[in-house]
C-alpha cells in the first residue's frame, strides 16, 4: 500500500514539475479575466502540492509552491525572469533610513536611558553597536519577541537617531516623495493587479470557518475523502495534559506526542490524525472527551485536507509578500494601498481590517505570520502607517474586546501593535485629536468594569475566576493609555486642549469609580471569617500610578489646561463628599479658648476606604498651581475662596488615622488584608500617589485654616479629645490596671499624631510645597535610605519611585551623597553616605517603616559616639515653604499645639504619676526642636520692614495662666535636663536649650526693646559650659597618655619575636598543619633526601594517633588494630582529558589496564580528612540507610546524597562523600626483606625479572593444561630452569587485621564500581587496576592545580590534601594483599611487556598511547606480588628504582619522538653535554624509524623540550614517592620560584643529565628503543597518519568568555534547536567547559539516558564531564552547577555589572562585564573537583533546590 502511494506522489511530482512558471504568466497576462484565471490555477494545483499525507514535508512542499504558484507570480510582476527582475527593482530603490528588524524570542534589545523618548524604543545589537548610545547609560533586556528595531526613527531618539549603517541612507531624503516613481507604469499595474488578487485571497481563505467545503471559485471538480483532525493551541490546558491526552486518542508513543504538542505550542495547531472523516471525528471526540473535565476541552477540528492545503499556502503567500516588498519600497507602498482600500461591503471591509477583526479567530502560526507582514509594510510606510493608526484607533474597541475573551497571550493578539502606533508621540497626538484616543482608552476599560455597588464604585468582592482573568487581560489598556500620555506636548492647540481635558473628564470618572471603593469596618469581638479580596483595587491603583502622574505632568504645561483641570477635579471631589457627609451629625469642640464646629465621626466605629484617588488627584494638582506659580498669577480664575478646607482634610485624616489605629493594635481582628493595605499604602511602589498625597493634602488644609481649629479636628479623628481636655487624665488611668491595654493604644496614638504633625511641618520637599527642585527630593531619600546602612546600587534603586520611564533620577545625585565601594570576591559594591551629610538627617523621616527609623537612629548614634559628638539627632535645617504653603508654620506655636507640648511634658516631669512613653517625649522635643529652627531661620533672613511673627520662645518661656499655674514648657525642659531616667534624651534637651539662648541673644541684638529675662538661666549655662570644656581636656590627656603606652608595647613584641625567631617559625609551622609536623621534625638540613632506591633516606617509624569522630575515642594506627577510615568521595572526572569524545561502549568488557595519555576519563578521589572508626562508619552508614527507607515511604523528594549509591555526608562537616578510605602505615615497609646481595644494575634486573615472567607463563600453561600430561610437555617443564631464589608456590601472609582488609576491600570496590560504572563485584580483575589508576590519576590532578597556581609542589598543602594523598598512596600499595596474587602479577607482566617486549602479550598498545605516569604506578604498586616470591635478595627498592628509570627513559622517547621541532634553532657556540647527548639520543631514535622522524634540530633546543616536557611526570612521581615511602621532602623544593629541574632529580635519584640513564644502560638500552620505534603506530603517527599528545600537556582552562554580557546574549539567540531546526531555543545554556550551546529545559531536546528521560545539559554533563557540568543560562545570566541526575544548584555568574552586582535573570538590564577573579573562582572549583561538593553543601542549606527536577534542564 505505502508504496503504491509513493509511486502516485512521484508521478504526480513528475506532472507538476513540467508546467512552468513562464508559460503560465503568459497566459495570464493574456487573460481577460485575471482573477478567475489565478483561481483556477490555485483550485487546481494546491491541494496537490500541499497536504499528501499525514506528516507534513516542508522543504517539498516550499519547492514545488515555488515552481508551480508563486514562481508564475513573480514573472507576472517583473515581466520577465525574476532571478533578473528583482535586483532591477532594489537597485533603482532607495534603502531605508529605518531598520525595522523584526525581534524574535530571545534576541538582546538594546534602550539608551539618556537619549530613547521612552524605554519602548529599542535597538536590536548591530544597529546598536554602530550608534552613538554604546558610549551612554544603556540598558540591554532580552526581547519577547515581535517588537522591531527604531533605529532610523527621529521621533523615538532624542539624539543619535541613525546607527553608522542607516546614516549613510539619511543623506539625500526630500520631504515625503512617493516610492512609486521608480516603477515603470505597467510594473505597477501588474503588481497591483497580483497582489489585490492574491490579498484577498490569503485574508479569505484564513478567515474561511467552514470545515468541509472551500469558497465557490476554488472548490475541486473530484473531491477526496481526506480529512485532517486539527488540534489548536490553548494557554489552558498543560503539555503534560495535552501529551497525554493525544497518547490515549491516537495511539502515538510519548515522542510522538512530544513532538505534536511542540508544534502546536509553537505553530498554534498541528494535524494529529490523517484518514477520512469517520476515523478523524472518532479522534476528536475523544480529545475532547478527555479535556473537558476541569476546564474547557481542547479545540479540535476535523478539516478537509483541501482546506488545510489552501491556508497553508495563504500562509505561505503572506510570507511571500514579505519579502516581496522587500526589493522595493514602490512595491510596500501598493501592498499598503491593497490592503487598505475599502472594500465593496462600506465600513471595516478592507483586507486590513478583516484581518484584525478576525484576529482572535486565527491560530498562533496564522496571527505572527501577519503581525509581521503588517509590521514590513504598513509600519515601514510613513504615509500608510498614519492611516493605520486611525484603522486601529477607530476598531479599538472591538479589537480589545476580542484580546480579553480570546485565551491567548497578548504578544500573539494584534492588539499588541498598540505599542508600535500610540509611543510615536506625532501619531499619538493626532490620534488624540482626531479619533478622541484618550476617551476611547479609557471608556473601553470602564465597560470592562461591570461590578459596581450601590455608590456606583469598583467592586472586586467575590471575584470569579474568569472576571479576574478578565481584570488581567484588561490592565494592558491602561498600558496603552500610558504609551499615549509618555511623550509630553510641547505646544498646544486648542484642539488638543480640548480632547486632553475631554480625555481628562472620563479619567475622572474612572478615579470617581475608585474612590472610597473596598471600604472596610472595625471588627469588634471576633475575628474576621474571610478575609476580603484587596489585592484587585491595588492592582488597579499600581498599574494607573504612572497615568495619574503623567496627567498632572500633562496638566503642568499649559496654564489653562491645569486652571480647568483642578476645577474639573474639585467639582467631582464635591460630588463624592455629597454622598458621604448625610448621616454624620454636627458637633462643635472647644479648646484652650478656640472652638470649631465639625462632624462626629468614628474611624474605628464606621466604614472608612484607603482608596481616594480624587482627593489625591486634588493634591497633585494643588502643588502645581503652587510650583507653576499660577496661584498668585491669576488668583481670579481660581475657585480657592469656594474650597472647605474641613472637607479637603477629611478623608486623607481619616486614613492616616486608620493607619496609626492599625500600628496601636486596634484593628487586629480583620486579618491580613488590611495589614497588607497599610503595607502597600506606605510602599515605594504606591507612596507617591497615595500616602505622600494624603500628606500634600493636608499640608494644604492646614495652610488655609486656623491651625488651632485643625489640631482640634485632628485631636477629635484620632479619638485622643478626652485625653487633652479632661484635667488629670494621665493619672486616672495610671492607677486603674484594667485599662492598660487602653493607656497602651492611647499612647501610641499620641505618637502617631505628633508624628504626624512633624510630617506636616517637616516635609517640603516636594517642588510646589516647599522651595526646593527633583533633584533635592531624590538626594534627601538616598541619604535617608544610606544612613540606615550603606547599600547595594539595586538596593537602593528599588528604595526609590520609578517614572513612567523606569527611571528613579538616582545616577545624577547619587555621587554628591556617598562614596563607592567595589566589590571583593563575593559580595557586591557598596554605596556609603559622605559623612558632610549626615546633618540632613531626619529621624522622622516620612519614608521610613518602622523598623528603618530603629536601625537609622542606632546607626547614627553609633556614629556620633565613634566620632565623639554628643548624641542628640537635632532636626535638620529645613527649605523654606513655597507663599501658597507659608501659613503652615503656625501649627507648631498654635495654643493647642502648645497646650499638647506642655501637657506631655508635665508627665514626663512627674513620671511616676502618668501614663506616657519616652517616644512621645523624644518626638515632642523634636517638634520643640523644629519650632526652634524655624524661628532662628526667620530672624536670620529677616528684612528691615518686617516683623517676626513667629515667637515661639517667647511662647515657651511663658508660665500657664491662673488658676492652674502650670510651669513655663522651658522651666520643665530644665527640670527634665537632670532627670536620671531620661539618659538617653539629654543631649537632646541640651541641644534644645543651646538653641534656644542663641535665638535669643539673636532677638536682643536686633530688637532695642530688651525682653525681661530670667539672667538665672544664661549664668548655669556657660558655668556649664566651663565645666563641660575641662571634662574634654581631661578626656583628652588620658587618651593621648594610652596610646604612648600601647606603642611602646607593641615595640617590646617586636622586638623579641626578631630575637626568638626559630621559635616563631616552629609555632607558626605547628599550627599549619598537623601532618606536616611529623615529616619536618625529622629534617636535617645537610642530609641529602632520596625518595626511592637503595639509597633511599631511612625514616625512623612515626606512631600516628587518631580520634574517631563519631566515638571520640583515640587509638594508635598499627598493622593489627581495628581498621580507622576517613570519608572520601570518588568521582569520575574529564577536568584533564584532552579528548572528551571518547565513548566506552560496554563498561562490562573494557580493559582499563593501560591510560592512553588523553587521559579521557579518570577516576579522582577527594577527602575531607575527618576519621572514624571502621565499625562506628558502618554503623552511622546503616542508620542513614534506614533513615532513608524511612523518608522514601513517606515522600519523594530527593535528598542531596543518593543512598542508593552508597552515598552519605560526612558526619563532621556534612561534605559529600560515597566510600571511605583505611588509614594505614607505610606498606613498604611492613614488605621489606633483609637485603644481603649486591644489588642488581638495570640490564641485569631486567634479565632477571624477564625470567621470572616467562616461569610465571610456564606454570599458567602448565596449571591451565589437563592432568594427563604428554610425554613431551614433562621434557619441557625439565628443560625450563627456575631463576635461582625464585619460589612461585609461595604466598605471603596477609599482615593486616580483618577489619582492615575488609576496609581495604571497601574501597578498591567503591572505586571499581565508580571508576567503571558497573555492578560492584570485589573478585573482578580490574579492582586493583582501577585502584591503582585513582591514585595516578588524583596526583596528576594535584599537580595541575599547583602548576596553575605557581605554588611549590611541596609546599603547605591543605590538610586535608595532604591526608587524601597519603592515605590514597599507602592504600593503593596495599589494596594487592586482598587482591588474587596471580591476578596481580598478571598485570605486572602484561605493564611490563609495553616497556620490555617478551612476545606473549598480542594487544599492547604502543609507546605513545600509554600515560607514563599511570604505568609507573602500575608497574610499582604491583611489583610486591612478584617480589614477595623472590628470594634471590633483589630488594624492592632496587625494583622501584629500576622500574622508575625504565619509565623515565620510556618517557624521554615519548617527548622526543613527538616534540614539535622548531626550524631555526638557535645553535649555542659550546652545546654542554646534555645538549649533546639530546642529539645522539636523536640520532638514534632517527636511525630505529628509518629515518621518518624530522631532521635534527638544535640540542639546546631539544634540551629545553625535554626538560619542559618532562617537569610535570617528575613531579607526580616526587609526590607519589614521597607519599610511598615517607621520605621527607626536601626544603629547597617547598618554597616556589625556581623550576627545581635538579633537587627533583636529585630527590628521586636520577642524574641532572637525563640522558645519562640510556648512557649508563646502553647495551639493552638500544634494543628496547629499538622495539618501541618499530611498532606500526609510531611509523603511521610519523608519517602523519594519526596523531599523538604532546607533552607537557596543557592544562586545560574552562573556555574563553566574552567581555561583554550582550555579545554572548547574542550568540545565544542565533542559536536554534538543533532538534527543531529554525525553531529558537528558549533556554539556551552554555557549557562552561567544552563551549558548546544546548537547548536546555524544553521537551524537545530530552533524550534517553539509562531508561529515564534527562534534558540536554544533563545529558551532556555524560558525555562531557563524566557526569558533572558547569553551565550558564545565557537568558538568566545564571551559573548552573550539575551532577548526576539528581543534584544541581545555581551559582552567581562571573558577570558583574558596573556596581559591583550581579544581575540574575537580567532584571535589570545595565551592561554587565566579565569579573575575571569571580570565573576564576569556578574555574579552581573545577579544577579542584569541588563541584559536587558545592552542589551538596548549597542543597544542604537551601531545601528549595533539592525539589527542583535538575534531570529536565
Amino acid at each position: 500500500m505505502a508504496s503504491e502511494l509513493e509511486s502516485e506522489v512521484q508521478a504526480i511530482d513528475r506532472s507538476l514539475l513540467e508546467c512552468s512558471p513562464e508559460e503560465t504568466s503568459g497566459k495570464w497576462l493574456q487573460a481577460t479575466d485575471l482573477t478567475r484565471e489565478v483561481y483556477q490555477h490555485l483550485a487546481l494545483y494546491v491541494p496537490k502540492i500541499y497536504c499528501r499525507g499525514p506528516n507534513p514535508f516542508p522543504q517539498k512542499e516550499d519547492m514545488l509552491a515555488q515552481h508551480i504558484l508563486l514562481g508564475p507570480m513573480e514573472w507576472y510582476i517583473c515581466g520577465e525572469d525574476p532571478a533578473f527582475g528583482f535586483p532591477k527593482l532594489e537597485q533603482s530603490n532607495k534603502p531605508s533610513h529605518l531598520c525595522g528588524r523584526v525581534f524574535k524570542v530571545g534576541e538582546p534589545t538594546y534602550s539608551c536611558r539618556d537619549c530613547a523618548v521612552d524605554p519602548t524604543c529599542v535597538l536590536c545589537m548591530e544597529c546598536f553597536l554602530g550608534s552613538i548610545h554604546r558610549d551612554h547609560r544603556y540598558r540591554m533586556t532580552t526581547s519577547g519577541g515581535g517588537g522591531f528595531c527604531d533605529c532610523g526613527d527621529t521621533e523615538a531618539w532624542k539624539e543619535g537617531p541613525y546607527c553608522q549603517k542607516h546614516e549613510l541612507n539619511t543623506s539625500e531624503i526630500e520631504e515625503e516623495e512617493d516610492p512609486l516613481i521608480h516603477l515603470s507604469e505597467d510594473v505597477i499595474a501588474r503588481t497591483y493587479n497580483i497582489f489585490a488578487i492574491m490579498f484577498r485571497y490569503a485574508v479569505e481563505i484564513l478567515t474561511w470557518e467552514k470545515e468541509s467545503e472551500l469558497p465557490a471559485d476554488l472548490e475541486m471538480v473530484e473531491k477526496s475523502d481526506t480529512y485532517y483532525c486539527m488540534l489548536f493551541n490553548d494557554e489552558v490546558h498543560t503539555y503534560e495534559q495535552v501529551i497525554y491526552t493525544l497518547q490515549k486518542a491516537v495511539n502515538c508513543t510519548q515522542k510522538e506526542a512530544i513532538g505534536f504538542a511542540t508544534t502546536v505550542d509553537r505553530d498554534g495547531r498541528r494535524s494529529v490524525r490523517y484518514g477520512d472523516f469517520q476515523y478523524c471525528e472518532q479522534a476528536k471526540s475523544v480529545i475532547v472527551r478527555n479535556t473537558s473535565r476541569q476546564t474547557k476541552p481542547l479545540k479540535v477540528q476535523v478539516m478537509h485536507s483541501s482546506i488545510v492545503a489552501h491556508q497553508n499556502f495563504g500562509l505561505k503567500l503572506l510570507s511571500w509578500l514579505g519579502s516581496i516588498i522587500g526589493y522595493s519600497d514602490g512595491l510596500r507602498r501598493i501592498l499598503c494601498q491593497v490592503g487598505l482600500q475599502e472594500g465593496p461591503d462600506g465600513e471595516n471591509s478592507s483586507l486590513v481590517d478583516r484581518l484584525m477583526l478576525s484576529d482572535s479567530k486565527l491560530w498562533k502560526g496564522a496571527r505572527s505570520v501577519y503581525h509581521q507582514l503588517f509590521m514590513s509594510s504598513l509600519l515601514m510606510d510613513l504615509k500608510y502607517k498614519k492611516l493605520f493608526a486611525v484603522r486601529f484607533a477607530k476598531n479599538y474597541e472591538r479589537l480589545q474586546s476580542d484580546y480579553v475573551t480570546d485565551d491567548h497571550d497578548r504578544e500573539f493578539s494584534v492588539a499588541d501593535l498598540s505599542v508600535q502606533i500610540f509611543t510615536v508621540p506625532s501619531l499619538a497626538r493626532m490620534l488624540i485629536t482626531e479619533e478622541n484616543l484618550m476617551t476611547v482608552i479609557i471608556k473601553t476599560f470602564m465597560d470592562h468594569l461591570r461590578h459596581r455597588d450601590a455608590q456606583g464604585r469598583f467592586q472586586f468582592e467575590r471575584y470569579t475566576a474568569l472576571q479576574a482573568f478578565k481584570f488581567r487581560r484588561v490592565q494592558s489598556l491602561i498600558l496603552d493609555l500610558k504609551y499615549v500620555l509618555i511623550s509630553k506636548p510641547t505646544e498646544w492647540s486648542d484642539d488638543l486642549r480640548q480632547k486632553f481635558l475631554e480625555g481628562f473628564d472620563a479619567f475622572l470618572e474612572l478615579l470617581k469609580c475608585m474612590q472610597g471603593m473596598d471600604p472596610i469596618t472595625r471588627q469588634v469581638g471576633q475575628h474576621i471569617e474571610m478575609e476580603p479580596e484587596w489585592e484587585a483595587a491595588f492592582t488597579l491603583q499600581m498599574k494607573l500610578t504612572h497615568v495619574i502622574s503623567m496627567m498632572q505632568d500633562w496638566c503642568a504645561l499649559d496654564e489653562k489646561v491645569l486652571i480647568e483641570a483642578y476645577k474639573k477635579c474639585l467639582a467631582v471631589l464635591m460630588q463624592c463628599h455629597g454622598g458621604f457627609t448625610d448621616g454624620e451629625q454636627p458637633i462643635s469642640l472647644s479648646f484652650c479658648g478656640h472652638s470649631v464646629e465639625t462632624i462626629r465621626y468614628c474611624v474605628s466605629q464606621e466604614k472608612v476606604s484607603i482608596h481616594l484617588p480624587v482627593s489625591r488627584l486634588l493634591a497633585g494638582l494643588h502643588v502645581l498651581l503652587s510650583k507653576s506659580e499660577v496661584a498668585y498669577k491669576f488668583p481670579e480664575l481660581l475657585p480657592l475662596s469656594e474650597l472647605s478646607p474641613p472637607m479637603l482634610i477629611e478623608h486623607p485624616l481619616r486614613c492616616l488615622v486608620l493607619c496609626a489605629q492599625v500600628h496601636a493594635g486596634m484593628w487586629r481582628r480583620n486579618g491580613f488584608s488590611l495589614v497588607n493595605q497599610i503595607y502597600y499604602y506606605h510602599d515605594v511602589k504606591c507612596r507617591r500617589e497615595m500616602f505622600d498625597k494624603d500628606i500634600v493634602m493636608l499640608q494644604t488644609g492646614v495652610s488655609m485654616m486656623d491651625p488651632n481649629h485643625f489640631l482640634m479636628i485632628m485631636l477629635s479623628r484620632f479619638e485622643l479629645y478626652h485625653v487633652f481636655s479632661t484635667q488629670d487624665y494621665g493619672k486616672r488611668f495610671c492607677s486603674d490596671i484594667t485599662h492598660k491595654d487602653v493607656v497602651q493604644q492611647n499612647n501610641t496614638l499620641i505618637e502617631e499624631m505628633l508624628y504626624l504633625i512633624i510630617m506636616l511641618v517637616g516635609e517640603r520637599f516636594s517642588p510646589g510645597v516647599g522651595q526646593v527642585n527633583a533633584t533635592d527630593e531624590i538626594k534627601r531619600e538616598i541619604i535617608h535610605q544610606l544612613s540606615i546602612k550603606p547599600m547595594a546600587h539595586s538596593e537602593l534603586v528599588k528604595s526609590l519611585p520609578e517614572d513612567e520611564n523606569k527611571e528613579t533620577g538616582m545616577e545624577s545625585v547619587i555621587e554628591a551623597v556617598a562614596h563607592f565601594k567595589k566589590p571583593g570576591l563575593t559580595g557586591r559594591g557598596m554605596y556609603e553616605l559622605k559623612p558632610e551629610c549626615a546633618k540632613e538627617f531626619n529621624l522622622y523621616f516620612y519614608h521610613f517603616s518602622r523598623a528603618e527609623q530603629s536601625k537609622a537612629e542606632e546607626a547614627q548614634r553609633k556614629l556620633k559616639r565613634k566620632n565623639r559628638e554628643d548624641t542628640a539627632l537635632p532636626p535638620p535645617v529645613l527649605p523654606p515653604f513655597c507663599p501658597l504653603f507659608a501659613s503652615l508654620v503656625n501649627i507648631l506655636q498654635s495654643d493647642v499645639m502648645l497646650y499638647i507640648m506642655g501637657t506631655i511634658l508635665q508627665w514626663a516631669v512627674e513620671h511616676n504619676g502618668y501614663a506616657w512613653s519616652e517616644s512621645m517625649l523624644q518626638r515632642v522635643l523634636h517638634l520643640i526642636g523644629m519650632a526652634l529652627q524655624e524661628e532662628k531661620q526667620h530672624l536670620e533672613n529677616v528684612t528691615e520692614e518686617h516683623v517676626v511673627t513667629f515667637t515661639f520662645t517667647l511662647k515657651i518661656s511663658k508660665p500657664g495662666e491662673a488658676p492652674n499655674n502650670t510651669p513655663s514648657i522651658l522651666a520643665m525642659l530644665e527640670t527634665l535636663q537632670n532627670a536620671p531616667y531620661l539618659e538617653v534624651h539629654k543631649d537632646m534637651i541640651k541641644w534644645i536649650l543651646k538653641t534656644f539662648n542663641a535665638i535669643k541673644k539673636i532677638r536682643e541684638s536686633s530688637s532695642t526693646s530688651p525682653v525681661a529675662e530670667t539672667e538665672g538661666t544664661i549664668m548655669e549655662e556657660t558655668s556649664r559650659d566651663k565645666d563641660k570644656a575641662e571634662r574634654k581636656r581631661k578626656a583628652e590627656i588620658a587618651r593621648l597618655r594610652r596610646e604612648k603606652i600601647m606603642a611602646q608595647m607593641s615595640e617590646m613584641q617586636r622586638h623579641f619575636i626578631d630575637e626568638n625567631k626559630e621559635l616563631f617559625q616552629q609555632t607558626l609551622e605547628l599550627d599549619a598543619s598537623t601532618s606536616a609536623v611529623l615529616d619536618n621534625s625529622l629534617v636535617v638540613s645537610d642530609m641529602t633526601l632520596t625518595a626511592l632506591g637503595p639509597a633511599q633516606t631511612q625514616v625512623p617509624e612515626q606512631r600516628q594517633f587518631v580520634t574517631c569522630i563519631l566515638c571520640q575515642e583515640e587509638q594508635e594506627v598499627k598493622v593489627e588494630s581495628k581498621a580507622m577510615v576517613l570519608a572520601a568521595f570518588v568521582q569520575r572526572s574529564t577536568v584533564l582529558s584532552k579528548n572528551r569524545s571518547k565513548f566506552i561502549d560496554d563498561p562490562e568488557k573494557y580493559d582499563p589496564l593501560f591510560m592512553h595519555p588523553d587521559l579521557s576519563c579518570g577516576t579522582y578521589t577527594g577527602s575531607c580528612g575527618h576519621i572514624m572508626h571502621a565499625h562506628c562508619w558502618q554503623r552511622y552508614f546503616d542508620s542513614v540507610q534506614a533513615k532513608e527507607q524511612r523518608r522514601q515511604q513517606r515522600l519523594r523528594l530527593h535528598t542531596s546524597y543518593d543512598v542508593e549509591n552508597g552515598e552519605f555526608l560526612c558526619p563532621l562537616c556534612e561534605c559529600l562523600s560515597n566510600t571511605v578510605i583505611p588509614l594505614l602505615l607505610p606498606p613498604r615497609n611492613i614488605f621489606k626483606r633483609l637485603n644481603f646481595s649486591d644489588q642488581p644494575n638495570l640490564t641485569q634486573w631486567i634479565r632477571t625479572i624477564s625470567q621470572q615472567i616467562k616461569a610465571l607463563q610456564v606454570l599458567r600453561k602448565e596449571g591451565s593444561t589437563p592432568n594427563t600430561a604428554s610425554s613431551d610437555n614433562l621434557e619441557n617443564m625439565g628443560e625450563f630452569h627456575f631463576p635461582e631464589g625464585f619460589r612461585p608456590d609461595f604466598h605471603p601472609k596477609n599482615p593486616y587485621s580483618e577489619s582492615i582488609k575488609e576496609m581495604l576491600t571497601t574501597f578498591g570496590t567503591a572505586t571499581y564500581k565508580v571508576g567503571l560504572k558497573v555492578h560492584p563485584n570485589e573478585e573482578d580483575p580490574r579492582v586493583p587496576i582501577m585502584c591503582w589508576g585513582s591514585c595516578a590519576y588524583t596526583i596528576q590532578s594535584i599537580e595541575r592545580i599547583l602548576s596553575a597556581e605557581d605554588r611549590p609542589l611541596f609546599g603547605p598543602l591543605s590538610c586535608r590534601l595532604d591526608d587524601c594523598l597519603r592515605s590514597l598512596t599507602r592504600f593503593a600499595a596495599a589494596h594487592w594483599t586482598v587482591a588474587s596474587l596471580s591476578v596481580v602479577q598478571g598485570h605486572f607482566c602484561k605493564l611490563f611487556a609495553s616497556l620490555v617486549p617478551n612476545g606473549s602479550h598480542g594487544d599492547i598498545p604502543c609507546i605513545l598511547d600509554i600515560d607514563m605516569f599511570h604505568l609507573l604506578v602500575g608497574l610499582v604498586l604491583a611489583f610486591p606480588a612478584l617480589q614477595c616470591q623472590d628470594f634471590s635478595g633483589i630488594s624492592l627498592d632496587t625494583g622501584d628504582l629500576h622500574i622508575f628509570h625504565l619509565v623515565t627513559m620510556a618517557h624521554i622517547v615519548q617527548i622526543l619522538l613527538t616534540s614539535c621541532t622548531e626550524e631555526n634553532g638557535m645553535d649555542q657556540e659550546n652545546p654542554t653535554e646534555e645538549e649533546l647527548a639530546v642529539l645522539a639520543l636523536y640520532k638514534t631514535l632517527h636511525r630505529y624509524t628509518g629515518s621518518a622522524l624530522k631532521e635534527i634540530p638544535c640540542g639546546w633546543h631539544l634540551w629545553r623540550s625535554v626538560r619542559a616536557g618532562i617537569m610535570p611526570f617528575l613531579k607526580c612521581s616526587a609526590l607519589f614517592f614521597h607519599y610511598l615511602n615517607g621520605v621527607p621532602s626536601p626544603p629547597d623544593i617547598q618554597v616556589s620560584g625556581t623550576s627545581h629541574f635538579e633537587h627533583l632529580c636529585n630527590y628521586l635519584s636520577l642524574p641532572n643529565n637525563l640522558i645519562g640513564l640510556f648512557q649508563e644502560n646502553s647495551e639493552i638500552t638500544n634494543s628496547l628503543i629499538e622495539s618501541w620505534c618499530h611498532n606500526s603506530e609510531v611509523k603511521r603517527y610519523l608519517e602523519g597518519k594519526r596523531d599523538a599528545i604532546r607533552y607537557p600537556r596543557e592544562s586545560n582552562k574552562l573556555i574563553d568568555l566574552p567581555e561583554d554580557y550582550s555579545s554572548l546574549i547574542n550568540q545565544a539567540s542565533n542559536f536554534s534547536c538543533p532538534k527543531l531546526g529554525g525553531d529558537k531555543s528558549r533556554a539556551p545554556t552554555l557549557c562552561l567547559v567544552c563551549g558548546t550551546l544546548l537547548c536546555s529545559q524544553s521537551y524537545c531536546c530530552q533524550t534517553e539516558l539509562e531508561g529515564e528521560d534527562v534534558g540536554a545539559c544533563t545529558a551532556h554533563t555524560y558525555s562531557c564531564g563524566s557526569g558533572v557540568g558547569i553551565f550558564l543560562r545565557v537568558r538568566e545570566c545564571q551559573v548552573l552547577f550539575l551532577a548526576g541526575k539528581t543534584k544541581g544548584c545555581f551559582y552567581s555568574p562571573p558577570y558583574l555589572d558596573d556596581y559591583g552586582e550581579t544581575d540574575q535573570g537580567l532584571r535589570r538590564g545595565n551592561p554587565l562585564h566579565l569579573c575575571k577573579e569571580r570565573f576564576k573562582k569556578i574555574q579552581m572549583l573545577w579544577h579542584q573537583h569541588s563541584i559536587t561538593e558545592e552542589i551538596g553543601h548549597a542543597q544542604e542549606a537551601n531545601q528549595t533546590l533539592v525539589g527542583i527536577d535538575w534531570q529536565h534542564l
